[in-house]
């Protein structure tokens, strides 16, 4: 594999470009667009506050498009501050920006916030009378989907001062969070002087970002294994109360909004953005864990393969082969590009945009926040991704991914500001499916066993990850916020406490979980910033699995249809947009369909272990 110098510098050359975001004017121009923004919502407000039953079809149509203006205005300064922020957590500017735009963003939502609530307040018949309007293509779910939350809002007065008090409430918290977790170091642990390349070094030898450290779980090395899970829980420990206490606060946040609004349960809200029925999450849920014995054999598996009488909680993500291959920048650009031309021209054209034009910033820096995204930004510029590439092949799996949502956003932009984005439940269904065409190139690719093994190794770990893991961080915050409603703020041992019963269900007795793995809830970004959001990965997956299933039986007569879902961006409700495709979301053995294609993945994988030699055959 290529590992020259020419890809390093590649690499650390790629940053993106937030100047579109600006119009190429410099930062001192976020000052002018909110200031617009805010203009034109106080002419709005005048135009229309207390008149929007009044309205006809063409005075809706003209209402909408006065609307998307002003959220275009607030998008883009938006975006660019928080886009960089993301970069440099530690740089005191780049917070107080993105405070500032925060802040004032919300005083303009504020005085919009009388328009959604008349709207909603509109009797059915009416409401879709001035649906059928010309015009509103942009506009017509999103404003249906809104008159969903009729019975959960507050009055005006009420809203606004939720709204405000957000900046300094949830969003304030949120913020510590990221910047306590991106300014975490894990010192370097004695790994029994492995000499491995990139491995835990000297104690002396200083921190490293957690994304990195973490990375070294997929060592070969066990010692290597164990020295970093241990700096992993050191590092940990120092904010651990802080991190505890914000999640605390955050938790009792939710259930104040809740009992406000009269949601039935801590995840309603959730389920509502999402599009579903809680009924429907709850046979998601119960599906994916009567399933638990796909991880369960996997892990059994892995530890015959290592070897091990029994897998550790920091060999889950071990290496099953002593080749650790090194993928450069450029030879992952050229890989990714050529796997989604071989499906679709287009979808290689939209991705190259991506390299060609610096919407992706990818090395690993200080302060940069940790793991990798896609961000839609706004339809009139085009998304951005943030990676933080470690040159193995999980990193190409991940550009693959954040790509896959990238061009999602790209296609959708036609859609406007109010319906690019989807439902969590289908966001992930062009990540998954991009990662996949990469994965079965890299298949393709090789014929040496050993190879084989590792590359259908990290395919299962994958669906472990992104439905399995998930759903059991679902149990965690299920049992975590239904906890702190009925017990008052809980302790540090009471987090620690919940997420061993959420992994031991999962894990059952295939996997030891150490002392020190029992605070690694405490640095997951999603518990904090979008609670409720981790069973939509598992949702998301199993649809992708499925939609690809459609791919590999219609071949190239499927692709338009995939480009037509991708396309309609969140324009289309969840069901309607699986039946572009032929996938019946509405159908009950649909999660048992998905789940089935996941246990193929394990055959294979276990087939692909007896012929690399590393197990015996039954």
């Amino acid at each position: 594999m290529a590992t020259g110098t020419q890809s390093d510098l590649a690499l650390e050359s790629t940053a993106w470009d937030l100047g579109p975001l600006l119009g190429g004017q410099g930062e001192e121009s976020i000052d002018g667009q909110l200031a617009d923004a805010q203009g034109r919502a106080e002419v709005f407000a005048r135009r229309h506050a207390g008149r929007v039953a009044a309205l006809d079809g063409p005075g809706l149509v003209a209402a909408i498009g006065e609307l998307t203006a002003i959220y275009e205005l607030i998008g883009r300064a938006g975006s660019y501050a928080s886009l960089r922020f993301s970069t440099d957590t530690a740089d005191p500017g780049r917070g107080a920006l993105m405070q500032k735009v925060r802040e004032r963003s919300t005083a303009i939502e504020t005085t919009l916030l009388f328009f959604g609530l008349e709207w909603a307040a509109l009797d059915d018949d009416a409401a879709e009378r001035l649906l059928a309007a010309d015009g509103l293509d942009q506009a017509r779910h999103y404003l249906r989907t809104e008159r969903r939350y009729r019975p959960y809002l507050l009055s005006e007065p009420e809203e606004k001062l939720l709204t405000e008090k957000s900046v300094t409430g949830r969003a304030a918290w949120s913020r510590l969070f990221s910047e306590q977790v991106s300014a975490i170091e894990v010192g370097a642990g004695d790994a029994g002087g492995t000499g491995e390349a990139g491995g835990v070094g000297d104690a002396g030898a200083g921190g490293e970002a957690l994304d990195v450290a973490l990375s070294r779980l997929a060592s070969s090395d066990r010692e290597v294994r164990r020295a970093t899970a241990e700096a992993v829980t050191a590092a940990l420990a120092p904010g651990l109360r802080t991190r505890a206490y914000i999640f605390n606060t955050l938790i009792h946040d939710k259930a104040v909004n809740d009992r406000l609004r009269g949601y039935p349960t801590w995840l309603t809200s959730r389920n509502l953005a999402n599009e579903v029925s809680d009924e429907s999450v709850q046979a998601l849920v119960a599906a994916v864990r009567e399933r638990y014995d796909i991880p369960q054999r996997w892990y059994r598996l892995k530890a015959r393969i290592l070897g091990l009488p029994r897998l550790a909680d920091y060999d889950r993500m071990a290496a099953v082969t002593t080749a650790d291959e090194h993928f450069g920048w450029e030879q992952s650009r050229d890989l990714v590009l050529d796997s989604f031309g071989s499906f679709s021209p287009e979808m290689a054209r939209q991705a190259r945009r991506f390299f060609d034009e610096k919407w992706i910033d990818a090395p690993v820096r200080p302060g940069k926040r940790g793991g990798a995204f896609a961000s839609s930004a706004v339809p009139s510029v085009h998304p951005y991704v943030m990676l933080n590439f470690t040159s193995r092949r999980r990193d190409v799996l991940t550009l693959a991914h954040e790509l896959g949502h990238g061009i999602h956003f790209a296609l959708a932009a036609k859609q406007g500001i109010l319906q690019q984005n989807t439902p969590l439940t289908v966001a992930e269904t062009a990540s998954v499916f991009g990662e996949t065409i990469v994965f079965n190139r890299l298949l393709a690719q090789t014929s040496d066993p050993e190879q084989r093994l590792a590359l259908l190794a990290e395919a299962v770990e994958g669906a472990i990850a992104t439905v399995f893991r998930q759903i059991a961080m679902n149990q965690f915050e299920q049992a975590v916020h239904t906890q702190r409603r009925t017990a008052g703020e809980l302790s540090v041992d009471a987090f620690n406490e919940a997420w061993v019963a959420s992994q031991r269900e999962l894990l059952g007795d295939s996997v030891e979980l150490t002392e020190g793995y029992r605070t690694w809830w405490s640095y997951v970004p999603h518990f904090i910033g979008t609670p409720g959001y981790v069973y939509a990965y598992a949702y998301g997956q199993l649809l992708a699995l499925s939609v690809y299933q459609r791919y590999v039986e219609d071949g190239g007569a499927f692709v338009p249809h995939y480009l037509e879902m991708l396309a309609a961006g969140g324009s289309r409700s969840p069901e309607e947009l699986g039946r572009i495709v032929g996938i019946d979301l509405a159908d009950p053995g649909f999660w048992a369909a998905g789940l089935d294609l996941v246990e193929g993945q394990l055959r294979a994988a276990e087939s692909a272990a007896h012929d690399a030699g590393r197990i015996e055959r039954a």
